[in-house]
């Protein structure tokens, strides 16, 4: 084997172990996440993660490229920091007050399916007719764990995480028709729009009434988690693995992340889901899985 193919093999398995590293922080985050809200408000930790996360990412090309410091387009990273910052941060914040990690992440984590759903509407991209059997199957998914029959006592919080993955999708559609050239114009677009999301936080945190924060180590270790492994760093494995490795197996993490996120919930949390949240977690496991596979099939077609 010559040098070349050794230093992309070391490459790919290096992207891999990103982004398995990147499975276990963002899904354990979710259990983090609870743990904080015990001692601040939702809009005040929302606040404080992103503004802190956002610096990391900007002091750092700062310092590394500071050409590429401001952002290319403007307007467009206003919605999209309105959107994936203000919008789906605060909405997984105001869920997890009373709902349970592994259920919210399932919840939010329908992203994708909305995803398939509006991008033949906004992106103008042509309609997959096998996408749509798989949004069925996680239709039922999605109703065997809200329960609106039964009317369960976080039904809200479900509806907002369910509420967090639509606008999760709207952010995504919007980052796709923002033309980046390069890794560092990712990392000031991702940087600048996680600070004007973090400002409209911090205004929801001084308006909407809340006790005060609990400055507890619980709390000062959850915040430090998601400034540093929970964005920060997490961005940055991010960015690797998109260009080290397939956008049809990065995908892939979208089904690890909720995984992880309920096993951990379970295990430290003691939230154990009732045989229906199960069934439906599982059957929304399944269509995530399917759709994934329906993707790669098409990539592979056209290519």
């Amino acid at each position: 084997m010559n040098k070349s193919a050794t230093s992309t093999q070391h490459l790919d398995r290096a992207a891999l172990a990103a982004l398995a590293v990147l499975v276990l922080v963002w899904g354990y985050n979710w259990v983090v996440m609870k743990i904080a809200l015990r001692y601040a408000a939702p809009f005040d930790f929302a606040a404080l993660r992103t503004l802190g996360a956002s610096l990391c990412l900007l002091l750092t090309l700062l310092l590394l490229r500071p050409r590429a410091f401001w952002p290319r387009y403007p307007r467009a990273t206003l919605l999209l920091g309105l959107l994936q910052t203000s919008c789906f941060v605060g909405l997984v914040n105001l869920a997890l007050v009373r709902g349970d990690a592994g259920k919210s992440s399932v919840l939010v984590y329908s992203m994708p399916f909305w995803v398939a759903i509006l991008a033949p509407l906004v992106l103008r991209e042509q309609s997959q007719r096998a996408h749509w059997p798989v949004i069925g199957v996680a239709f039922v998914g999605l109703l065997l764990i809200l329960s609106p029959w039964d009317k369960p006592p976080d039904l809200v919080s479900s509806l907002l995480a369910l509420a967090a993955g639509f606008f999760w999708a709207l952010s995504v559609l919007v980052a796709k028709k923002i033309p980046v050239k390069n890794t560092w114009e990712l990392l000031s677009l991702t940087g600048w729009q996680m600070l004007i999301g973090s400002i409209v936080l911090m205004v929801l945190a001084v308006v909407v009434p809340a006790q005060p924060i609990h400055w507890t180590p619980q709390f000062i270790g959850a915040l430090l988690y998601n400034i540093g492994p929970g964005n920060a760093l997490a961005w940055f494995l991010w960015l690797f693995i998109l260009t080290r490795l397939p956008a049809n197996v990065s995908s892939l993490n979208a089904l690890a992340i909720p995984i992880v996120g309920v096993l951990a919930g379970w295990l430290q949390l003691g939230e154990k889901p009732a045989p229906l949240e199960a069934a439906g977690m599982l059957t929304v496991f399944a269509a995530l899985a399917l759709l994934a596979f329906a993707m790669r099939r098409r990539r592979t077609r056209n290519a």
